[in-house]
């Protein structure tokens, strides 16, 4: 099978890593796969060349972003002749839905990864394009109610994949706690609190901030890191020292170093208004540390109240910073016991492994029974688009 994945851009959003995860189960297996990108690729570069994965770039000239960018799709869905593609995010699912439709693709997967991605407009094209698809995914059974609530798809063409995470990336790695609280500027004693995602609307740090302010008042010593990077980062860093919690609250910029950020953690804290199935709360569970989440998307399908983690009302910063202080009360026993029961139910449901076969299973149904491309179609290059920016 020969499959294109389109994304935005490779970076190390959760998106990004779950679909660099369908790449790599799917080149284990012997298919072809190549990469087209609407944007610059930021992380998995030198691993998608050791796969052996073409990674191609549209070129996106000026003023013409969106006509450039279909056509450089369809010139190279028109050159690799793949037997499927699939896509994640608005505007990747746009592009194949046309390209792939122009260009004769036999099977046309998108993912929409969030149970709010733009507004009405967004939702009503998603709508209108649906039929160019032959099936659209998301990644939490909550987030699939919304969107089929919304019309944004029909039920019986929506199809539920999770997101999945690798235990083994999580496992312990107390030996390096202390000099990454360290690299953080976190003294001993102190409770760490880590915050991971964008630095955009959808994880409503603000609200996070002000629950921070609160336990600051209640008398906790409790410090925030938030790993993440994004527009709203100078707003952020004036509203902490609006509300005096500057000396507690550090913004990290990317890191790559997510397991690492976790295991010098006590908790993982996550104030989102809206989400998909987030990476941050699976990876939190994953590495044995309670999580204190907004009751969004595909939240609570992770985590159980009071057994995993707590639960809170978005866009609540005093329910926040309750469930933070409950947390933050508990012994050190009774927090290593939730990590306990969240890692558990990431091994049992949410496993790289058993979400990349489902993402296998679903593309060897749809395309079971399709014509079939040409079986002297030629490699899948990078010189497609030669003379135009590509690769990185």
């Amino acid at each position: 099978m020969r499959v294109v994945l389109v994304t935005n851009g490779m970076t190390r959003a959760g998106a990004e890593v779950q679909l660099m995860a369908v790449a790599r189960a799917l080149r284990r297996r012997g298919d072809e796969v190549g990469l087209l990108s609407i944007l610059p690729n930021e992380a998995f570069v030198d691993e998608l060349a050791a796969l052996g994965v073409p990674a191609v770039r549209c070129s996106l000239r000026r003023g013409m972003r969106a006509v450039s960018a279909m056509s450089d799709g369809i010139r190279v869905l028109r050159s690799w002749q793949p037997d499927a593609v699939v896509s994640f995010l608005f505007q990747p699912d746009m592009l194949a839905r046309v390209a792939g439709t122009v260009t004769g693709v036999p099977v046309v997967i998108s993912s929409i990864r969030n149970e709010r991605f733009g507004g009405w407009g967004r939702d009503r094209i998603t709508r209108l394009t649906d039929r160019l698809c032959t099936v659209t995914t998301t990644n939490s059974h909550l987030a699939a109610e919304a969107l089929v609530r919304r019309r944004v798809v029909p039920r019986h063409r929506m199809v539920v994949v999770p997101n999945g995470v690798d235990l083994d990336a999580f496992g312990p790695a107390a030996a390096g706690r202390q000099g990454t609280r360290e690299e953080m500027g976190v003294a001993d004693g102190r409770f760490l609190w880590l915050a991971a995602g964008r630095l955009e609307p959808q994880k409503d740090y603000p609200t996070l901030l002000r629950a921070m302010a609160r336990c600051a008042g209640a008398g906790h010593d409790a410090v925030l890191r938030v790993a993440g990077q994004g527009p709203l980062r100078q707003s952020l860093e004036d509203l902490a020292a609006r509300l005096g919690v500057s000396e507690r609250v550090r913004f990290l910029g990317l890191r790559t170093d997510v397991p690492d950020l976790l295991a010098a953690a006590d908790a993982v804290v996550l104030a989102s208004a809206w989400e998909g199935l987030p990476n941050i709360v699976l990876e939190a569970m994953a590495a044995r540390r309670p999580v204190v989440a907004s009751r969004v998307g595909g939240v609570p399908e992770l985590v159980t109240d009071g057994v995993t983690g707590r639960m809170v009302t978005p866009v609540r910063p005093e329910e926040l910073a309750g469930a933070m202080s409950e947390v933050m009360a508990m012994s050190e026993a009774d927090r290593l016991a939730m990590g306990a029961h969240a890692r558990q139910v990431v091994a049992d449901r949410f496993s790289i492994d058993a979400a990349t076969a489902q993402w296998c299973a679903l593309l060897d149904e749809r395309v079971a029974g399709r014509p079939r491309r040409r079986p002297d179609r030629g490699p899948m290059s990078v010189a497609v688009l030669a003379g135009r920016r590509w690769g990185r």
